[in-house]
């Protein structure tokens, strides 16, 4: 896939799991990459490992809730590395998990500001620039538990669910300036957020494997590897389109 070398790509989330993967494969395709997240030991670990690759990498602490910071992000890729051709939105929270009565005012602004807020901040950013260069591509990563409910996880579940219909309804408006827009909806990935899925629920890898018809917990690279191809030139007719990584457990829906 040529389409990559050279060109920039913005990865938020990219101090870990799936948005680390993410970036990484991205560099792996040629492309100079910028990695966004709250930690600067982890974003700045992301840039490292791509250098040590070979690749260009710049990393910017960012919190995707705030307008100024990721206004500020966009400026900075572009006035880095002069265009913004491939972003990626993985920058994402769990929240805390109990049922919807026990939830808190704090734990829904959390959670709704850092995975939707965050999402519609970047795309708003992210497609302005598009629009001035006259084409790109955005994908942004959801969850299989935003195709239903999920107990326990009712406000994690309510802003996945909301960034399919953000991605549905920005591939609509887009879809004649060039810019394509789709979503991917993981299923249960070795990730950090997993981990504390594990750690307070007493959940284990076990349990979890024996629900998913693949018998195995899906890995980072493999959300990857349709990150990318979602961004290349093979998918150059796929748009608004709902990608679901997840070893068929949405299939028993």
């Amino acid at each position: 896939m040529n389409s990559f070398r050279n060109k920039v790509a913005l990865v938020t989330g990219g101090g870990s799991g799936i948005g680390r993967a993410i970036a990484i494969n991205f560099a792996n395709q040629g492309s100079k990459v910028v990695v966004a997240g709250r930690s600067p030991k982890t974003i700045n670990e992301t840039q490292n490992l791509i250098r040590e690759m070979g690749g260009e990498a710049l990393s910017f602490q960012t919190d995707v809730s705030s307008e100024e910071q990721v206004k500020k992000l966009i400026q900075s890729t572009v006035d880095s590395f002069g265009s913004l051709d491939f972003a990626c939105n993985a920058a994402g929270v769990m929240g805390s998990i109990a049922p919807i009565a026990d939830t808190t005012e704090a734990d829904f602004d959390t959670v709704i500001c850092t995975n939707l807020k965050g999402v519609w901040l970047c795309m708003k950013f992210q497609i302005q620039q598009m629009l001035k260069q006259g084409y790109g591509n955005i994908v942004n990563i959801s969850s299989i538990n935003g195709l239903g409910g999920t107990p326990f996880a009712s406000l994690y579940a309510s802003t996945k669910a909301g960034v399919i219909s953000l991605t549905k309804s920005a591939a609509l408006e887009y879809a004649k300036s060039n810019i394509r827009i789709n979503v991917i909806c993981p299923g249960a990935i070795h990730t950090p957020l997993l981990e504390k899925v594990f750690k307070e629920t007493g959940v284990t890898v076990s349990q979890t494997e024996a629900v998913i018809p693949q018998g195995r917990i899906g890995d980072p690279n493999e959300i990857a590897e349709g990150a990318i191809w979602l961004c290349s030139d093979q998918a150059s007719y796929i748009n608004g389109h709902v990608l679901v990584i997840d070893g068929g457990e949405s299939a028993k829906c």
